[in-house]
């Protein structure tokens, strides 16, 4: 039975992106933006070595409850690796919050299966779906970095800069926010559109400047 103050974290899943909205809650936790860079680990499967590993789980927070250390693509780890985690979460340290993130659970797989009885598990089933509804949801001053993170996706999904301000526009109409914050949210919607029709900033950019801008408004209006 995983006891709630556990000190190892299985990621199972595909979806990135709601990991990440995680382990942005796990850091809100456990560490301050000051202090982020000594505290935080990511490494990564393929490149990693015993040692490496062994260095990172005993080195000591500096100045917070514990240190976070991440490993991507855990179930690609070596076999020594796997190995010396089978007995590492058995008597974790306390100190170190480690998060084994892996894409997919395979029933057969005895390193996944044993190590998942130690582990306090997230499951994250499905990618999260991006679209202007999603984008809307997410800007907030606490949440922007994510903001123009599902932005960014958009575009790269081929998202065309008129559908992104017309889903904004629609899901706006369906929101509860106060006439105020709706009308200085259009007024910044239409200026974005006219600077992108006119040519006076490439889409990318004027779009960028969009989720900033409204993501300052709420930080402002609160």
């Amino acid at each position: 039975m995983v006891e709630k103050e556990s000190s190892v974290y299985l990621f199972i899943g595909q979806d990135s992106f709601s990991k990440d909205i995680q382990i942005k809650k796990i850091k809100e936790q456990f560490l301050s933006r000051e202090l982020e860079y000594f505290n935080f680990d990511t490494l990564y499967s393929k490149e990693l070595n015993r040692i490496d590993l062994q260095e990172r789980l005993l080195s000591l927070p500096l100045k917070v409850k514990k240190r976070i250390v991440i490993i991507k693509d855990a179930q690609s780890l070596k076999e020594n690796i796997k190995e010396f985690l089978l007995n590492y979460v058995k008597n974790p340290s306390p100190k170190i919050l480690l998060i084994l993130d892996i894409n997919r659970y395979n029933p057969k797989d005895e390193f996944i299966r044993h190590i998942t009885r130690y582990c306090k598990t997230f499951r994250f089933r499905e990618p999260l779906h991006l679209d202007a509804f999603t984008l809307s949801r997410y800007i907030s001053p606490r949440s922007a970095d994510y903001a123009l993170r599902i932005l960014h996706q958009l575009l790269k999904n081929g998202e065309k800069p008129e559908r992104i301000l017309g889903g904004l526009r629609y899901a706006w109409g369906k929101d509860t926010i106060n006439s105020l914050e709706r009308r200085k949210r259009l007024k910044t919607l239409l200026n974005c559109d006219l600077d992108i029709k006119t040519g006076r900033l490439k889409p990318d950019f004027a779009l960028e400047k969009l989720v900033i801008k409204l993501c300052g408004f709420q930080k402002s209006s609160g």
